[in-house]
């Protein structure tokens, strides 16, 4: 007997629900009730009865059919829930069903739009930390003048907090600590294409080495002297 209902139970399928669903249903708008009663629209669905009457759906919660027909209203009003006509080619008949594409979308929008405000409150840290960083590195509190400028930076010229960060360690390196410096270096890498830190790095090194290069000695010079390579001065471009 026992093997008899077990059989039954797995005869029976399991239905995949999103988990997503039980995690954000409450922030697309929907209450318990209405959210359990669209799990189980989506059961019947899956068990190939696409429009279940309210008295089957009633049967299956402590709702009574009346208020599921309220619910379904409710639900199909506010776009959680569509009701689709088909045709039967064969017998030539139309017929209903339940939709919850409409509660995947809502969904989907929910969690796109989540994830780009997790995405602007983190260039918001970013750009709030790029100041700090200047501060720290300056040794004072930055002016007004400067604020706007390292706002013209972010807001007008695009670069981004990152490449802001790469351009004062850039004039550290040089020791021309100031904001003309730096604009500068900013510029020349908009005008060379360098986006990321890694490429501000590189093409910095470059630059360097090049330097190097031409602060060769000539040949009469003792080859075991050491040739230092100054550093690229950015106004000079």
């Amino acid at each position: 007997m026992e093997k008899a209902i077990l059989f039954k139970w797995l005869s029976a399928g399991t239905i995949s629900i999103p988990h997503v669903l039980f995690q954000h249903y409450r922030d697309i708008g929907l209450e318990d009730d209405e959210c359990m009663l669209l799990l189980h629209v989506h059961t019947f669905i899956e068990s190939k009865n696409p429009f279940p009457t309210p008295e089957q759906l009633a049967e299956r919660m402590s709702l009574s059919s009346s208020r599921c027909i309220v619910l379904l209203r409710k639900l199909v009003q506010h776009g959680y829930l569509q009701i689709q006509q088909y045709e039967e080619k064969e017998n030539h008949m139309y017929y209903e069903a339940y939709s919850l594409n409409a509660l995947w979308e809502k969904l989907v929008d929910h969690l796109s739009q989540e994830t780009a405000s997790n995405a602007q409150e983190a260039q918001l840290a970013q750009e709030s930390n790029l100041y700090t960083i200047y501060e720290g590195e300056f040794g004072r509190p930055l002016s007004p003048m400067e604020c706007e400028t390292l706002k013209i930076w972010l807001d007008q010229d695009h670069h981004s907090p990152e490449l802001i960060t790469a351009a004062l360690k850039e004039a550290v390196i040089t020791g021309k600590v100031n904001f003309r410096y730096i604009d500068r270096i900013l510029f020349e890498w908009k005008k060379n294409n360098v986006t990321t830190a890694q490429q501000a790095r590189e093409h910095g090194e470059k630059f360097r080495n090049y330097q190097g290069k031409k602060a060769v000695r000539s040949d009469s010079a003792p080859p075991q002297q050491p040739i230092s390579a100054p550093m690229y001065n950015w106004l000079d471009q």
